[in-house]
């Protein structure tokens, strides 16, 4: 819909709630305050909405994956192709920005905001976009994809808060499209983990330059708006529960640095692996190179699937819950290199899905197959656990502090904070010898020269 379209019936709506309940009540700055507020306020309730429903049908398919893999592990070699080739289907001739994790577009989305460019956001932004994201990501993992559904929460909830914004009444005090982006960026963040820290920081590290001051009331109301209506469905929860962390002194830190810094870099490399796979995917230019490509992909992964079982597919929440709860919860070493496998496999065959949650599980493996190398037993892990889980996340985004902030919030554990963000200090710093740029950051120039070039061939 174009930015100047305004539906009738909304824009009534909003003209009545202005003349009988805002005017006759408030000052002129007060009821000019209240106008720029009550979209943003709208939006943060329809995300939080939207994100308790997209939680509800990633865990059913999951769940749905699980099933059929366990009852017939031979039916990979059917599923997981038709479903790669279906949610990759559905991304290129319905929405090609929905592909991928959804933050390089809306980084790209927000720098398109000014004045004379903010109309090719709608190519990455778009209410059409956020629908397929979720239907493309869905079909996925139903067929046993290594994906997460968080990084596509926050494109879905920038796509709702820029609707919203655009379908104000001509005259009607807005803030500007920027911020309505990075404030749906971090609302849904909030969201999607129950991390209203997290999504704060978010903003302020990954999102956006500008200073926090210029939109630092809009960020909070709708974080917090954004996270109750999520609470108001699925309670007061934390997304890892409460694991218990035994942090004994001397080397036992040492080693916990060690450990994040392993992950830090393997997390690098996992980025570098899934640029170096989508430069070489580029050579495919004709529909039938894609549609091959795009099942060689299902194929290698429905291999893993088959000979892997559930643990190879999925979110790997459900594997990190078994490091951190049971005290038997060892992981065979090959799981690791097969989840690694996996998520290079489901990103690039060009669906939708992200890599959030995903690389958590992978750090926790990998934090978990180090301490085991090292003999520590089996009670005292979860502190290495949780610092690899944080130091492959911000080896593969490069936002140290939300990365901590996150796993803090996820699991309640603030014994461990200092070690939780000196850990991604020193993850970030590795990273760097790496590639000293985020995942993020080399996509998201992609999506802005894309979403340029898509603009002006649908003006021809």
């Amino acid at each position: 819909m174009p930015d100047s379209a305004t539906p009738s019936r909304y824009a009534r709506a909003l003209a009545w709630f202005d003349r009988y309940l805002i005017r006759p009540l408030y000052t002129p700055r007060v009821r000019r305050l209240i106008l720029q507020s009550l979209p943003f306020w709208i939006a943060s309730l329809l995300t939080g909405v939207a994100a308790v429903g997209y939680e509800k049908a990633f865990a059913w398919a999951e769940q749905i994956s699980f099933g059929w893999l366990n009852r017939l592990p031979l039916q990979a070699f059917g599923l997981v192709p038709v479903a790669f080739l279906a949610s990759w289907a559905l991304v290129y001739y319905l929405a090609p920005a929905a592909r991928g994790s959804g933050i390089p577009q809306v980084m790209a989305g927000i720098d398109l905001s000014t004045p004379t460019r903010h109309r090719y956001a709608g190519y990455l932004l778009s209410v059409r976009v956020a629908v397929v994201k979720v239907l493309s990501s869905v079909v996925l993992l139903l067929g046993g994809g290594v994906i997460g559904r968080e990084g596509p929460t926050i494109q879905v909830s920038a796509a709702i808060f820029r609707a919203i914004n655009n379908l104000q009444p001509a005259g009607w005090p807005r803030l500007s499209r920027q911020i309505a982006l990075v404030t749906g960026g971090a609302a849904g963040l909030a969201a999607a983990f129950n991390t209203p820290l997290g999504g704060i920081v978010f903003v302020v590290e990954e999102l956006t330059q500008v200073h926090l001051s210029r939109f630092r009331m809009a960020v909070f109301a709708a974080v917090i708006i954004a996270g109750l209506t999520a609470q108001q469905f699925l309670g007061t929860y934390l997304y890892l529960g409460f694991p218990k962390v035994t942090s004994p002194g001397g080397w036992f830190q040492v080693l916990a640095m060690a450990c994040a810094m392993a992950c830090g870099l393997a997390g690098a490399v996992f980025a570098k692996t899934l640029l170096a796979v989508g430069q070489y995917r580029r050579r495919f230019t004709t529909l039938g190179a894609q549609v091959g490509w795009v099942l060689g992909c299902g194929v290698l992964m429905a291999t893993l699937a088959y000979f892997v079982g559930t643990d190879a597919v999925g979110t790997g929440k459900p594997i990190i819950n078994r490091l951190l709860f049971q005290n038997n919860g060892e992981s065979p070493g090959y799981l690791f290199p097969v989840r690694f496998a996996g998520m290079v496999l489901s990103y690039s065959g060009g669906g939708a899905g992200g890599v959030f949650a995903t690389s958590l599980s992978a750090g926790a493996l990998l934090g978990d197959g180090l301490a085991r190398l090292a003999g520590v037993p089996v009670l005292d892990r979860n502190l290495l656990i949780l610092v690899s889980m944080v130091g492959f996340l911000t080896g593969v985004v490069r936002s140290p502090f939300t990365a901590a902030i996150l796993v803090l919030e996820m699991t309640d554990r603030h014994s461990a904070i200092f070690q939780l963000l000196l850990g991604a200090l020193l993850a970030q710093a590795v990273a760097a010898l790496i590639d000293p740029h985020s995942l993020y950051e080399h996509l998201k120039q992609g999506f802005v020269r894309e979403a340029l070039a898509g603009e002006a061939v649908a003006e021809k």
